[in-house]
């Protein structure tokens, strides 16, 4: 059974998926960023000085230490920005190997 486990591991494909996930786990943090500390300040900017992050409904107040009760769509806001970073650089990754592929066959 180790032999087996160490027959895995050593497939390319596993190592490929583990360098992907560091790979993907630095990536999500460079799109966090640029999100937080570039997109949104702009974007907030833009319309009129606001912090995405401060964008809430709020539910019912906060009363002595019972916080308050709030949707934060700022955030949700964010998030989703961060998102559609990511698919579209994933999205244009994969329309490049698709490219590169095809060139190969011929």
């Amino acid at each position: 059974m180790l032999q087996e486990f160490k027959t895995f591991i050593a497939q390319g494909n596993v190592l490929d998926l583990a360098v992907g996930v560091v790979i993907g786990a630095a990536f999500g943090k460079i799109t966090t960023s640029l999100v937080e500390d570039i997109i949104n300040p702009i974007l907030g900017l833009i319309i009129g000085g606001v912090d995405f992050t401060q964008l809430k409904f709020v539910l019912k107040e906060a009363v002595d230490k019972t916080p308050e009760v709030a949707i934060k769509y700022g955030n949700f806001i964010q998030t989703l920005i961060q998102f559609l970073i990511i698919a579209w650089v994933i999205f244009m990754i994969v329309k490049a190997a698709n490219r590169l592929r095809l060139t190969e066959k011929k």
